[in-house]
């Protein structure tokens, strides 16, 4: 398994987080929340796509929900 992608919430594209996540990878984002700054892990086990934050586990059967996910929480610009 490859390791892990860390960036920073708003770094790479949402079509690029979805393209690290493609290729194996779990990408840690670094991103505001609850007053601080915190990890979230993303991740796709071949079927679903997880948005593990510090309060909830978002999942997504497609990409184009995970996508929607990304965008709207801020994880990835949007372009």
């Amino acid at each position: 398994m490859p390791e892990p992608l860390r960036v920073e919430s708003g770094e790479l594209t949402g079509e690029e987080i979805l393209d690290a996540l493609r290729d194996g990878h779990r990408v840690v984002v670094e991103a505001e929340l609850l007053g601080g700054t915190h990890q979230l892990s993303l991740r796709h086990d071949g079927d679903t796509y997880y948005c593990d934050t510090p309060t909830t586990l978002h999942k997504h059967e497609d990409e184009e929900g995970m996508l929607t996910c990304i965008e709207k929480m801020g994880y990835g610009r949007v372009e």
